[in-house]
């Protein structure tokens, strides 16, 4: 038998005994994403399916399909104004805390300054400040600020609590471009803001992409601050209204998960517009440093 035989019979026995070993490893990573989809496979199929049908089967596809769930969670419950009182706050918090932490990043990662380092240990220590934490004092700020039950208090707080997240990664994103491109610029005669939007925004996409998909998908799906800071009927979001529209529709499951599965569809179609840069902006921010 020729060397090369031998060597070719070695690593495909090598390679059969990697697969066995790597077997639990892959049982595991099946069950836990099985475990993660399964939620989401009775939402759906719910939500498809008739009260009788439902009954019949819980877990099954529908058949036939029924849509009349959708129709009977729009009339049951006030989906439109809990969608843009949602859009207008997770909109306007990402734009706040984007643009805030894209100065301050810039300054963090390309200035010289005293303290420096201690301001930005603060600003990411924050980032482990449970919010439920903070309730109390931001409510009675807004209170003494008459700001309580209005879009721009709540505003602010959702831009406030996701910013040292934001300016986390920024500054992490930002030291990794060359500074002999910063160089070249101030050569030419730019100012520092002409550096920071001429050439680190543009250069920071998948950090900003990052960014925008995870602090509105957090805006959009927290319930607690938006019940205490929003307590009036027709600021309500999205989540407080979905809330309170699963516990009136209780007994009719189906209804119940359309109007869930309605909720959750934004951000479900935003993360899919945004993972072609999700995944390379949070490892960049997150690693290079």
């Amino acid at each position: 038998m020729s060397r090369k035989s031998v060597a070719d019979d070695l690593e495909r026995r090598g390679a059969g005994e990697r697969g066995w070993l790597s077997l639990p490893r892959h049982v595991v990573l099946l069950g836990a994403t099985l475990l993660i989809l399964l939620p989401g496979y009775f939402m759906i199929v719910t939500a498809l399916k008739s009260l009788p049908n439902y009954a019949a089967d819980k877990f099954g596809f529908p058949d036939p399909l029924f849509f009349g769930n959708f129709v009977t969670a729009m009339r049951g419950g006030r989906f439109l104004l809990w969608f843009m009182n949602s859009v207008i706050m997770s909109v306007g918090a990402v734009v706040i805390s984007t643009t805030a932490s894209a100065l301050a990043a810039f300054a963090f990662a390309r200035m010289r300054f005293p303290i420096r380092n201690t301001l930005l240990s603060i600003v990411t220590s924050l980032m482990v400040v449970p919010p439920v934490v903070m309730l109390v004092p931001l409510f009675l700020l807004l209170s003494r600020l008459n700001m309580t039950s209005t879009y721009w208090g709540a505003t602010f707080v959702y831009a406030g609590l996701i910013t040292p997240f934001s300016v986390y990664l920024l500054t992490n994103f930002f030291k990794t471009i060359p500074h002999e491109v910063l160089e070249s610029a101030l050569i030419d005669g730019a100012s520092p803001m002409d550096i920071l939007r001429k050439i680190l925004l543009p250069l920071s996409g998948p950090a900003l992409v990052a960014l925008i998909v995870v602090n509105a998908t957090w805006v959009w799906n927290d319930l607690l601050v938006a019940l205490v800071l929003l307590p009036n009927d027709r600021l309500r979001t999205l989540m407080v209204g979905v809330t309170v529209f699963g516990q009136r529709y209780n007994s009719d499951v189906p209804v119940a998960m359309a109007g869930m599965l309605m909720a959750s569809a934004p951000m479900i179609l935003l993360y899919i517009f945004g993972q072609r840069y999700f995944i390379r902006g949070m490892v960049a921010g997150a690693i290079k440093g």
